[in-house]
């Protein structure tokens, strides 16, 4: 195995990380709330080689946001995953409307960039939209990432194509040094439970006001399902103690 893949597990002075930790490494749900000053939404998070078609059920019932994949920057790279912003740019070339409508600069008014790389289906699906199906290619993509992290030779559309149904999120290549959304704090947690570095995130939203979900009824869901509740910050905290400690 790479030393990419070789992640000391520490312990740490915040008991809800550690109980986080502990979750991640048994392949169960949890919540992270990004933080006020950024989208201010929380996420059901669940390590992507753990998730199976009850998972895939629980975030489009009770999340309802997009149901996506955070990979590791690493992995990203090595896989040559790019973003889909600069496929758009590229394609704008030849298209005055893909040049009209692609990512700018200071098109998002809580961050630089988005993190979005292709939507992928595996190729053992047919449609790719029901639960069992996109489990398959959500767990896939869990199995490609730790294949190539080990050194294995993958060849990437071999088992994707594209497009797809389950959208992948490309981690900054400074993980939480360059960006601090769910994308990075996610992998983060995965580096420091020292599990396959991809990560489900799905934003938890409010039926009744049409918004994200508050804090404080994330909050109440969690205790209602007896999920762990992490703020960024303290993901930020904890994973520059375990990047000190490498």
């Amino acid at each position: 195995m790479s030393r990419s893949m070789v992640y000391e597990c520490l312990t740490y002075r915040n008991e809800n990380i550690n109980r986080a930790l502990e979750a991640l490494r048994a392949g169960k749900m949890i919540q992270i709330y990004d933080s006020d000053s950024r989208e201010g939404e929380t996420d059901l998070v669940i390590p992507a080689k753990a998730v199976t078609f009850k998972d895939v059920k629980w975030m489009r019932k009770d999340a309802g946001g997009l149901i996506c994949v955070a990979v590791d920057p690493v992995a990203s790279k090595q896989l040559r995953l790019p973003f889909m912003a600069e496929l758009v740019r590229e394609a704008s070339k030849t298209s005055d409307v893909l040049g009209e409508v692609v990512e700018k600069e200071g098109d998002l008014k809580y961050d630089s960039h988005s993190s979005f790389s292709l939507w992928v289906n595996h190729r053992d699906t047919r449609t790719g939209i029901p639960d069992n199906e996109r489990a398959l290619t959500i767990r896939k993509i869990g199995e490609i990432t730790e294949k190539k992290l080990s050194g294995d030779v993958i060849h990437f559309g071999e088992e994707f194509r594209t497009p797809g149904h389950v959208a992948l999120l490309r981690a900054a290549e400074g993980l939480l040094d360059d960006r601090k959304g769910q994308t990075e704090l996610s992998v983060a947690l995965a580096r420091m439970a020292g599990i396959t570095p991809a990560m489900v995130v799905c934003e938890m939203l409010d039926d009744n006001t049409g918004k994200a979900l508050s804090k404080e009824d994330s909050k109440e869901y969690g205790k209602e399902h007896g999920l762990v509740f992490l703020e960024g910050q303290e993901i930020v905290e904890a994973y520059m103690t375990w990047a000190g400690s490498e």
